[in-house]
């Protein structure tokens, strides 16, 4: 196991981090949900920790935890003050290394219930939530690691046995897929003493194979319609894109921004104060591991047709990428890239995350320098190239309206508002 040992003694408390190698993408068609399951169970009780208690005692020292599960990674966090470090390795070493013997079916069978609740609660009975669960079966081809949700489907958490459960657990939770980060005021000597007394038991296995590369592309555009219980329709254009930290990464991420981030930005300023066709607009690249996507979502106004909305962000999709964007434009979106990371120093959680992160993609915990150096050697030619390779005509377009409001849909190819010649000129 990996162990990063970060002094920060600005405040009198500790952040311990574990990142597991595992998410939803570790998962086989059939059976989903496994990742994001687990994460549940792991608060259940362990060996040594009666069910209950993790919370409890952790409370009792002042601290607080919880967890993530993404497509790549579950994340364990806890916080606490510093005299509570090690209750704080006691509780996480007794969880990753002595937790199976304590999984019955009855504990499975109750976690079961509260991840379907909790897909209801966020996904099929959210607002656009179920347009959004179907995404990944619509962008990624069948069996791609990314090709169902993060939560599963009801079927597959149905189907979950107690045997399936401890195969993921064997096969996933080992000490050689996962990074142990301790951020916050502790001494190293002492740090390190307290992780090789409490994990030195942990059981050893055979590390898993690392995650490949996965990229896709499709030629067509694809087309989805959604009805659901909204006031506004919105649409979300999806384009399968650079994975995470991959050479056009930081450039779409710039795109991005250039496209949506903030009043002055080309199509808020556009769909949403010019033509006040739009509420609100997003653009993210949404980098992962294996793959990534990048996303524009608008929210129109009641009424507006979707297509007419389209029109407007492919013209102004087509001129970004045939000219750049603009200096001003560009050292904004990097300063904005640039002003966001370093906030994130301010957080002890946020460093325990990134220092994990930077050492499984960069073998080098101490990444930011490197990591900012994408964004600011990035140019305006290669972020328009970055858009070329990336927003072509093969992308998902997925149409969210109103109930009995279908003809507000995108269901036919739609042309720009005003077509462009490569140079960006009219």
């Amino acid at each position: 196991m990996a162990v990063i040992l970060a002094p920060d003694h600005s405040v009198p408390r500790v952040h311990v981090g574990l990142r597991v190698q595992t998410g939803s993408a570790s998962e086989a068609p059939g059976r989903t949900g496994f990742a994001h399951l687990f994460e549940h169970l792991m608060f259940e009780g362990s060996e040594h920790v009666p069910e209950g208690k993790f919370d409890q005692w952790l409370e009792a020292a002042g601290g607080d935890n919880n967890a993530w599960t993404s497509e790549d990674f579950t994340y364990y966090y806890e916080e606490a003050p510093e005299n509570a470090l090690d209750l704080v390795l006691f509780l996480e070493s007794d969880r990753q290394g002595f937790f199976l013997d304590k999984l019955v079916p009855s504990l499975v069978d109750g976690q079961r219930d509260v991840v379907k609740n909790e897909r209801r609660q966020t996904g099929e009975n959210r607002p656009y939530g179920t347009a959004e669960l179907a995404v990944p079966a619509l962008l990624w081809p069948a069996g791609h690691p990314y090709s169902w949700p993060v939560v599963g489907s009801m079927q597959d958490l149905s189907a979950a046995s107690v045997d399936d459960v401890r195969t993921f657990f064997r096969t996933w939770y080992v000490p050689a897929n996962a990074t142990l980060v301790i951020v916050g005021d502790f001494s190293p000597a002492a740090a390190r003493a307290a992780v090789e007394r409490w994990f030195a038991d942990v059981p050893a296995r055979p590390a898993p194979p690392a995650p490949l590369p996965a990229p896709v592309t499709f030629a067509v555009e694809r087309r989805a319609v959604f009805e659901d219980d909204v006031e506004l329709p919105r649409v979300t254009l999806l384009w399968p894109s650079e994975r995470l930290f991959g050479p056009d990464d930081a450039a779409l991420d710039l795109l991005a921004l250039v496209l949506a981030d903030g009043e002055s930005s080309r199509l808020t300023k556009r769909l949403v104060h010019d033509l006040r066709l739009a509420q609100s607009v997003t653009a993210a690249q949404e980098s992962r591991v294996r793959a990534g996507q990048f996303a524009i979502e608008v929210t129109a106004f009641p009424g507006t047709a979707l297509s007419d909305v389209v029109g407007v962000v492919d013209e102004e999709v087509a001129r970004l990428v045939a000219a750049g964007p603009t200096p001003d434009e560009l050292e904004r979106a990097k300063v904005t890239v640039e002003a966001r990371l370093l906030d994130e120093l301010d957080s002890l959680a946020a460093k325990a995350e990134r220092a994990s992160l930077y050492h499984l993609v960069f073998g080098d915990p101490d990444g930011m320098d490197r990591d900012l150096a994408r964004t600011r050697d990035t140019t305006a030619v290669g972020v328009a190239a970055a858009g070329r390779r990336t927003l072509g005509p093969g992308r998902l377009v997925l149409s969210v309206v109103p109930d009995g409001q279908l003809p507000l849909a995108v269901t036919s190819p739609v042309r720009p508002r005003a077509a462009l010649a490569p140079g960006g000129a009219r």
